[in-house]
């Protein structure tokens, strides 16, 4: 009898560990969705463009950007979530309360050249969308881009924040059915793939594109707004155990969804270089989806052309946010939503109106993009890896060494790109 009463106890002991702990992850699973909002940043219309033109024009050589860029970018990301969650202000608002006025300034107008590029790549993709789907002209694709992004923004309140993660999700996922369907069909040669995986270029044109490539997927807006999701997301807290917890969870909530964003990247770049190299016109959004639908079909095309829509949707939403986070922190001030939209938005119509090409345009995007980098990464890096401001959770020195040396390389691309345009090559 006594062995039955001990079996019985051990039972009931192992039911309630297993309940507490299927209670736990339940509990943890519930506080991820900052990052994979941040996430949506790193595949925009910019990562579309930049990647299909690499794969296009170079096939798989430039596979290896891609997987160092997403791996730098799990990084930042999660220094950047960290950084608000233990401060309990944003990369923007930490800056904004240390600098001078003109320094603060001088900041901001850099910080802003880099949202409205952003914005220009996401509004740019979702109107060229919009012409393959329904034939729409450009610059009204955009101005219907510009208007159903602020209502998704209006989703984007402390009250509303679930609500806002949930539609954003559901655009994210849009983007992975869109873009992962025509490598689903028809998968590259593993070889070449790996092949790609070798670190090298092949001219100035690779190292534009690689320099595009990094500033599509290592995103210094999503650097900015991460800091500050968290903090709405989570709230402000003191306490240690809480902040532990979050940063625990914070940082599976960022490999998780950047693994998810990669594997994206990855897939277009492979997609171009599987159907589309050596085609006329394919290093092109447009020239793209008429040879995937020559290739894979038309169900194919729509599929991508979708995904794309999705794409400029979710991402021109995020990137307001990321506005409003520079706004608020380095200008100490808040600018109506409506306004902020208008202001962003319209230098994307300006160029369709103008007629430019627009992946082009989009490429383009992404290198200015690349030199707002180490204004961000920089600034984090120190700020992390600061005791007094961070307590327990500063950067150790693996971190530190990793993310100084992801600082160096991302300056050395860029010093090298000024080099070219400046000399013509």
């Amino acid at each position: 009898m006594a062995l039955v009463g001990t079996r019985s106890g051990e039972d009931g002991t192992t039911r309630r560990r297993v309940s507490r702990t299927r209670k736990n992850i339940v509990g943890n699973l519930a506080l991820f969705g900052p990052a994979f909002v941040a996430a949506i940043a790193y595949v925009d219309p910019g990562n579309v463009a930049a990647n299909i033109t690499a794969g296009a024009r170079y096939g798989f050589l430039l596979v290896w950007v891609l997987v160092l860029a997403n791996v730098i970018a799990m990084l930042i990301q999660y220094q950047s979530a960290k950084l608000g969650i233990v401060t309990g202000k944003s990369l923007p608002g930490l800056l904004g309360d240390r600098l001078s006025t003109r320094p603060r300034l001088a900041f901001w107008v850099q910080a802003e050249v880099v949202a409205i590029a952003t914005d220009l790549a996401e509004v740019l993709g979702g109107a060229v969308a919009l012409q393959l789907l329904f034939d729409l002209p450009l610059v009204l694709g955009g101005v219907i881009v510009g208007a159903v992004s602020l209502t998704v923004l209006l989703l984007q309140n402390p009250r509303q924040e679930r609500t806002f993660e949930k539609v954003i999700l559901g655009l994210l996922a849009i983007i992975v059915i869109g873009f992962l369907a025509g490598l689903v069909v028809d998968p590259p040669p593993a070889n070449e793939v790996l092949g790609g995986l070798v670190p090298r270029l092949d001219g100035p044109e690779t190292v534009l594109l690689a320099a595009g490539m990094l500033g599509a997927t290592v995103m210094p807006h999503a650097i900015y707004v991460h800091s500050a999701m968290v903090i709405d997301r989570h709230g402000v807290t003191r306490s240690a155990t809480r902040q532990r917890q979050l940063v625990r969870v914070t940082r599976w909530d960022v490999v998780v969804a950047l693994i998810v964003a990669g594997a994206v990247n990855v897939a277009l770049l492979l997609l171009a270089a599987q159907n589309l190299r050596g085609k006329e016109g394919t290093d092109t959004i447009e020239g793209a989806y008429d040879a995937v639908a020559d290739a894979l079909g038309s169900p194919m095309a729509t599929v991508f052309a979708i995904g794309l829509l999705a794409s400029g949707l979710a991402s021109t939403s995020v990137g307001s946010s990321a506005g409003a986070a520079i706004m608020g922190g380095l200008l100490h001030r808040d600018i109506p939503l409506f306004i902020r939209r208008v202001i962003t938005v319209i230098p994307a119509l300006v160029v369709l109106a103008l007629g430019v090409d627009p992946t082009w345009a989009l490429v383009i995007s992404q290198v200015v993009l690349s030199f707002g980098i180490p204004f961000a990464v920089i600034p984090l890096g120190r700020f992390t890896a600061d005791r007094s401001l961070m307590g327990e959770f500063a950067d150790g020195w693996p971190l530190r060494l990793t993310a100084g040396i992801a600082s160096v390389l991302i300056v050395l691309l860029n010093l090298t790109l000024i080099g070219l345009v400046v000399t013509g090559a």
